[in-house]
């Protein structure tokens, strides 16, 4: 059940590289999702993406502009209830940076920009929540613009997880940008999709599964199609496929399709769509495909329900990796119970009351250490580069940026943060939390279970420790490490005061 002070409507907003979706959707008395409203414009961005990665100027005037319509529908909602991710393009593009902060600025709210893994993770949330539950294995496929994901898994376990460069929209530029249709093209686009699927075909064969089911626009569209014509009872088969393929080619042209159920904005990305399934098909010999209503939407929504009723995959991933890297959990512990503490007294003066804040300085504290199962040396750079690139389940880009900066510059030299490391709604907060778990570190040095007292006072571009007489003279190793800290923070426009009562 919800939360009483959570608000019990949430949205989700979809930037893909096909469409940008809006849905919105109410939390119902059993703590289930009901649909209560849905907007979709084709904006394809992936279409705007240059052969250099670059947004062009107009597809980002088309996005903006669905996005202030998109503003209007979600503006009375709280904003820890609604969602933003970008997905193919907007982790391609070169210029994403740019674009996003003007994104965020007309829509009002934060932008995530999720990894390949993370937005199949969401994919399979959607679809095992969604479909009607079945024994065995499931293997989940979502073709979407920029990408397509593949997802193994069983209930709510997932097995194998993959996001291929492989999408409707670049398929279609590719081999049928003129909007001719003929058989060698189609062979050739099924052949480009069959080179992308191959690295990831054995190990999906091997593990198996019982049935398949196909999720997101280009698969939805293709079932409404091949069920119209009567080609197909229920779901998907390849031979409906075939039907359907020879059928554009008769008609010679994209303007020349005229399916009943085929809308205008898909019919440009139908021959890629197409191709790149058929080529799926054909690979992992599949008979029959079912399809899901949902998909990353409501996977996005899951997730937030789960996140607000404090049962955040992203928790889980923490604790994931402290496993993995053999981290010391006792001392973690102790160094993130002193930061929270420290955080609670300067929180108003350092305007970091926001929970995300507090969440992200435990969570740096718990995994600070995961480099010295690499090395000792340098054991901060070990761990920041394995927070930045490994795949963490929960995580946007933005986010993982976000913990890999806290945890580098938990010691030694602090580095200067600029907004192009940082989402620009991270950089200050970030610069006050790392003053934050660098303090932590240098008073849990001892590694002993006992609480340093000390008070903290913080001001925008200081901080006081206070400390009982006498104490600092009894651990002079701390006090040692204090000097050197506050030479250190003196680089950052922050000063250090320590004082004794």
């Amino acid at each position: 059940m919800p939360n009483a002070h959570v608000s019990p409507t949430l949205a989700a907003i979809d930037l893909g590289s096909n469409s940008f979706h809006l849905l919105v959707a109410r939390v119902n008395e059993f703590g289930a999702l009901e649909k209560i409203d849905s907007v979709r414009d084709s904006v394809r961005l992936g279409e705007g993406l240059t052969s250099d990665k670059m947004l062009t100027t107009d597809v980002q005037e088309r996005a903006l502009a669905c996005l202030e319509m998109f503003r209007e529908r979600i503006a009375t909602l709280p904003a820890e209830s609604v969602r933003v991710a970008g997905t193919n393009t907007l982790r391609r593009a070169r210029n994403a940076q740019e674009f996003l902060l003007r994104a965020q600025e007309v829509l009002g709210r934060p932008i995530e920009v999720i990894s390949g893994h993370e937005e199949a993770r969401l994919i399979y949330l959607g679809v095992a929540n969604g479909h009607e539950a079945q024994d065995g294995k499931r293997l989940v496929i979502d073709i979407g613009g920029g990408s397509t994901e593949l997802i193994l898994g069983e209930g709510d376990d997932l097995h194998i997880v993959e996001s291929l460069e492989l999408g409707c929209v670049s398929l279609s530029k590719m081999y049928f940008e003129d909007g001719a249709l003929s058989h060698e093209r189609f062979e050739r686009a099924v052949t480009h999709a069959k080179l992308a699927i191959f690295p990831v075909f054995y190990s999906i064969m091997q593990a198996e599964w019982s049935h398949v089911i196909g999720c997101s626009g280009s698969i939805k569209s293709i079932r409404k199609i091949v069920q119209k014509m009567d080609w197909c009872k229920d779901g998907i088969t390849l031979d409906a496929l075939y039907k359907l393929r020879n059928s554009m080619i008769e008609e010679g042209h994209i303007d020349k399709l005229s399916y009943k159920s085929l809308k205008d904005d898909r019919r440009p990305v139908l021959p890629g769509g197409l191709s790149a399934l058929i080529a799926l098909f054909e690979i992992f010999q599949i008979e029959h495909m079912n399809v899901s209503k949902q998909a990353l939407r409501e996977g996005l929504l899951y997730d937030l329900m789960g996140r607000l009723e404090h049962q955040d995959i992203r928790s889980q991933t923490i604790h994931a990796l402290m496993e993995k890297w053999g981290v010391d959990s006792e001392q973690a512990q102790r160094v993130a119970n002193t930061a929270n503490r420290l955080l609670q007294q300067v929180k108003a003066s350092w305007t970091l009351e926001k929970p995300l804040y507090a969440q992200f300085l435990e969570w740096a504290a718990l995994v600070h250490e995961m480099g010295l199962h690499i090395s000792h040396r340098r054991y901060h750079q070990h761990s920041a580069y394995v927070l930045t690139h490994a795949d963490l389940p929960g995580f946007s880009f933005q986010e993982q940026t976000f913990l890999a900066v806290l945890v580098l510059n938990h010691r030694r030299k602090f580095k200067f943060l600029r907004q192009e490391d940082l989402s620009k709604r991270f950089v200050e907060p970030a610069r006050h939390l790392c003053v934050l778990l660098r303090l932590a570190v240098v008073l849990c040095r001892k590694r002993l279970h006992e609480e340093p007292p000390v008070v903290a006072e913080g001001r925008e571009q200081s901080i006081t420790l206070r400390f009982p007489s006498q104490w600092l003279e009894q651990h002079p190793l701390i006090k040692a490490d204090l000097e050197k800290e506050s030479q250190n923070l003196s680089h950052s426009n922050i000063q250090l005061v320590v004082v004794e009562e």
